[in-house]
């Protein structure tokens, strides 16, 4: 399994780069992911796609001298366990926290960042927490505005006038939902909200009460899990809604739990397809073989992969190599970046990276085309 593969390969790595008076020689990247719980496979996802890069970085003798070393706590998709992970890897000494899975799982950990004066970057997540964060927070993704945008535009151009969001009813969630209704709000449509709670098991008969809203399309802004189950009982009902989602449910996760219920469901995308021609693409297609994956690489891996090469970058630049505040100075000063056909652009007042959105839709063969 790769994820025991690169955490043995991490084991080897932290042996290496200490030294025998026990100094640190490395450049800590902290991380809090689901590695267990209904979100695993999305947690290992964004893990094994960093790791592979920071990985191939070290074969070549790292940053400065010094290997990237990451650290990974699992939170089970709990955000009092993401908090207290991210206490954690703020005293063992993390130069920067990279790649939590979603903006609920940032919430607690955002300010504990911004205290510590230690950079927060790359949360999968476009929500508005995340893109309203403190001044450490640097996003690599489009935010979920500029992502509902792209579907919406495209659901009332064909007419559709009744959209339901499926939502979870926590802060995030219900801020996902405003923002479907600010856009609406200016062609004179108001949506219906039909909200879940987080971690809980969706059923048939909730199922049920969200066809008895009569949507003319449904706008996913939950998990693959809970998605996959709406998808399956449409489909066994012969009920045919259309659906469109954030990336946020995880492409490739929302297509291995719905399986063929999956078909024509479009998918937002914030990276380019990981079947795409692009440099980076190919660079982290590489490093994840390199790595000992046997599976096609998919968007959580390229996501994951991007923001490592991006972090990576800005620790070459680093005036002061181990030390936190020089990470954020190095990334506020950073610029524009091209990471091999995928541009982002950082400045002391620009925080969020990149606007790239596309539209995909699941075929039936269970690809996720453009």
């Amino acid at each position: 399994m790769m994820h025991t593969t690169l955490n043995r390969l991490l084991a080897a790595t932290l042996f290496s780069v200490v030294t025998a008076a026990g100094a640190q020689e490395a450049w800590i990247i902290g991380q809090s992911a689901p590695l267990t719980g209904s979100n695993a496979a999305f947690g290992k996802d964004i893990h094994d796609g960093a790791l592979a890069y920071f990985r191939s970085v070290n074969a070549r003798g790292g940053v400065n001298g010094k290997n990237i070393e990451l650290i990974t706590l699992d939170d089970a998709n709990d955000r009092k366990k993401a908090g207290a992970n991210t206490q954690k890897l703020l005293a063992d000494g993390a130069v920067a926290l990279f790649g939590y899975a979603s903006a609920t799982l940032s919430l607690d950990a955002m300010p504990q960042a911004e205290k510590a004066g230690v950079l927060f970057f790359a949360p999968f997540s476009g929500a508005t927490p995340v893109r309203t964060g403190p001044p450490v927070v640097f996003t690599l993704r489009a935010s979920y505005a500029d992502e509902l945008e792209k579907m919406l535009a495209f659901w009332t151009g064909v007419g559709a006038r009744q959209v339901v969001v499926v939502h979870y009813d926590d802060e995030v969630g219900k801020q996902n939902f405003a923002v479907v209704a600010d856009y609406l709000k200016k062609q004179g449509k108001t949506p219906q909200a039909f909200s879940i709670t987080r971690n809980q098991k969706l059923e048939a008969t909730d199922v049920e009460k969200l066809k008895a809203l009569k949507p003319d399309v449904i706008i996913n802004t939950v998990l693959s899990t809970p998605a996959a189950v709406i998808s399956r009982n449409l489909v066994a009902s012969n009920t045919m809604i259309p659906m469109s989602s954030l990336s946020f449910v995880g492409a490739d996760q929302y297509i291995k739990a719905a399986g063929e219920s999956g078909a024509g469901v479009s998918i937002t995308q914030v990276v380019p397809n990981p079947t795409s021609r692009q440099p980076v693409v190919a660079e982290c297609a590489k490093v994840m073989q390199e790595a000992g994956m046997t599976q096609p690489m998919n968007s959580a891996h390229l996501e994951s992969c991007i923001g490592a090469k991006v972090l990576t970058e800005a620790l070459r630049r680093t005036k002061k190599p181990g030390d936190a505040r020089a990470v954020l100075a190095a990334f506020q000063s950073l610029g524009r970046y091209d990471a091999g056909g995928f541009v982002v652009s950082y400045g002391s007042n620009q925080n969020h990276g990149s606007k790239f959105v596309e539209l995909s839709m699941v075929s039936r063969d269970g690809k996720l085309k453009n």
